[in-house]
């Protein structure tokens, strides 16, 4: 062969090889083991921690309300779509085609048509959106624009997806939870074809948190600053409860989804309730759930059962629950539909909810956002939808899952291999 062909090939391989190691690699997450247990969730020290080393700070004057399911939360969200006067931005990581993404394209549009600053941010790998919806925004005068696009400048990069969900209507009213805007999320979870899922509408200063980390992100896919008062209005306070709009980058350092999570589960003193749609735990998060057990701590973590969307997943996260169901962890796995929930509740007060997975994923190269609620009302209604799942879900016990056949097992083991890309 040629010299200088084999050369060229070599290179190239050499290039490929490089490229893909770099997008496999997921970075350096900050914490390996768990923390201390120094204060419990109700000592005033741990909310001071979490609005010191995790900013921004908690701030009052939030009112939250909790969407249950595509039958509450779409219906939301575009109403508040079509209210919007001034801007309305939105930001997500699934934006497929079907009937849902055509009334919020048109909801988009319309509204764009109306004078409104629209800014719509989609993930390139997420998205699955006809062009036919695109263009009816982009000619209403929508700024629709792709994150992280593959580029020559990018390519080591593009492992990196903004998993965020948010949209925020004149700076003032905002929506995050695990929903992406597809047709599997309509309807009331009634089935295999309907998704179980949680999203959030807020009210108040905290939605100024959501909307910064929009323009964090818009910034980083346009070069555009959004700061004038269309979108970053004065915001009065609307209700009683303390929250944080929590986001989290690749080598964030303190801006660590993980950071966030070890925190409040090193903070526990009565019970963590974790409702996971992809649950790949480190061992940095195993020892810290069983350092919870050992103070006595009751924990309760619920996944999606047979209707998972990506079975690769569920079985990876089998493979790892031995020492936790050893300690008395109690897991649980939905039954009717696929559970795409993303909410954790410690000790009936603080709750933190939004897009980011119990995974190496979220916390190592994935743009996230949670909105983090300290508030014992607020925790109260989360325990509440909690328990209601519990009733569709079943529990899997130290021995069944010891009972496993000999080929779920080896399944089990060749997934978990690659639990650290998931």
């Amino acid at each position: 062969m040629n010299r200088k062909l084999v050369a060229v090939l070599s290179a190239l391989t050499t290039f490929v090889v490089v490229l893909v190691a770099f997008n496999l690699a997921l970075g350096n997450k900050q914490i390996d083991a768990p923390l201390e247990h120094r204060y419990t969730v109700s000592d005033a020290q741990f909310a001071r921690a979490m609005s010191s080393v995790l900013t921004p700070p908690l701030v009052g004057g939030n009112r939250i309300e909790t969407l249950i399911n595509g039958v509450e939360i779409f219906p939301a969200m575009l109403a508040a779509i079509r209210s919007a006067r001034e801007s309305v931005t939105l930001e997500t990581y699934i934006y497929w085609s079907g009937t849902i993404g055509a009334e919020f394209a048109e909801a988009l549009a319309e509204r764009a048509r109306a004078g409104v600053r629209v800014n719509v941010l989609l993930d390139w790998i997420g998205t699955d959106l006809d062009e036919a919806h695109l263009d009816r925004m982009r000619d209403a005068g929508v700024q629709v624009r792709r994150y992280n696009t593959p580029h020559w400048d990018n390519l080591a990069r593009l492992n990196n997806r903004t998993h965020r969900k948010l949209l925020v209507v004149d700076g003032r009213i905002a929506f995050t939870g695990g929903v992406g805007i597809a047709d599997v999320w309509r309807g009331d979870a009634q089935g295999p074809g309907h998704y179980r899922d949680t999203q959030f509408r807020l009210e108040g200063p905290a939605a100024t948190q959501m909307q910064s980390a929009f323009i964090d992100n818009w910034l980083q896919a346009t070069g555009e600053v959004l700061d004038s008062r269309f979108y970053l209005p004065p915001v009065a306070p609307a209700g009683p409860n303390e929250a944080q709009v929590f986001t989290s980058s690749p080598g964030g350092g303190a801006e660590s989804m993980q950071l966030m999570f070890l925190m409040s589960i090193a903070a526990a003193g009565e019970s963590i309730r974790l409702s996971a749609s992809y649950f790949v735990p480190d061992d940095a998060a195993i020892g810290s759930f069983l350092q919870a057990r050992r103070r006595g701590v009751r924990v309760q973590i619920l996944l999606p059962g047979p209707y998972m969307d990506v079975p690769f997943v569920r079985r990876a996260s089998r493979a790892l629950w031995e020492p936790l169901l050893e300690a008395g962890v109690e897991i649980w796995e939905y039954q009717p539909t696929m559970y795409h929930v993303k909410v954790m509740v410690v000790d009936e007060r603080w709750v933190s909810a939004g897009s980011s997975n119990f995974d190496n994923r979220s916390f190592s190269i994935n743009d996230e956002a949670n909105l983090n609620v300290y508030d014992a009302t607020f925790a109260s209604r989360q325990v509440e939808v909690f328990e209601n799942d519990l009733r569709s879900a079943r529990r899997i016990s130290l021995d069944e899952w010891r009972s496993r056949s000999t080929w779920d097992r080896a399944l089990d083991l060749a997934a978990s291999v690659f639990s650290s890309q998931l």
